[in-house]
């Protein structure tokens, strides 16, 4: 059982190393420069693979900033009620969750001259199972062999039909009793001997 646990923490710390190697970092417009002069953000971000975890970088003058704004105050290039804005010349930001993001530079002007972005976040895909997790192992159940049918005894009714037979005197034949043990123990030594054999 701690084994188990044991691999079950190492694959997930794997599966977490690799979502984070994996995550890339997008400069803007493939520069990372955030300025007003004429570079369409949009084509370049519909040309990239961006997914969750991802980062967006930004690198710009003090007369600009980066704001994230709402679909309805990017579409008016408003940047009056915004959900973050960041100033300082270099901005890193991390892509959490899938879904649409809308950035502007929200200085007057600035975004109706260009500097807006719409970037589509792709969900992150499921790690792959780790390579040294133990795979169930499958038994297979061994049925018992059914006694076979004892033939019924001949009525006195059918005796016209039927030959005379006699049961020699020497060997009587077993009571079913007998049989049913006899069959029992056979049953138990074969399954005996296919768990056996799948045991090994």
């Amino acid at each position: 059982m701690a084994m188990a646990r044991a691999i079950l923490a190492v694959a997930a710390v794997a599966a977490l190393a690799v979502q984070l190697a994996a995550a890339a970092d997008h400069k803007v417009g493939g520069s990372g420069n955030w300025d007003a002069s004429g570079t369409n953000y949009n084509a370049w971000a519909a040309k990239q693979a961006i997914k969750q975890g991802d980062t967006m970088s930004f690198k710009y003058s003090a007369s600009h900033d980066v704001t994230e704004v709402s679909k309805a105050d990017y579409d008016a290039c408003s940047g009056a009620n915004p959900i973050k804005s960041y100033t300082g010349g270099a901005t890193s930001i991390k892509l959490a969750a899938p879904g649409k993001r809308y950035f502007i530079c929200s200085i007057p002007g600035h975004c109706a001259a260009g500097m807006k972005l719409e970037v589509t976040v792709a969900a992150a895909a499921a790690p792959a199972p780790a390579a040294g997790k133990p795979k169930p192992r499958h038994q297979r159940s061994v049925a018992p062999t059914p006694a076979p049918a004892v033939a019924p005894e001949p009525s006195s009714s059918s005796t016209d039909e039927l030959p005379n037979v006699s049961t020699p005197t020497a060997a009587p034949a077993p009571k079913s009793s007998d049989a049913a043990t006899i069959l029992g123990s056979k049953a138990v030594v074969g399954l005996a001997a296919a768990v056996a054999l799948l045991a090994m």
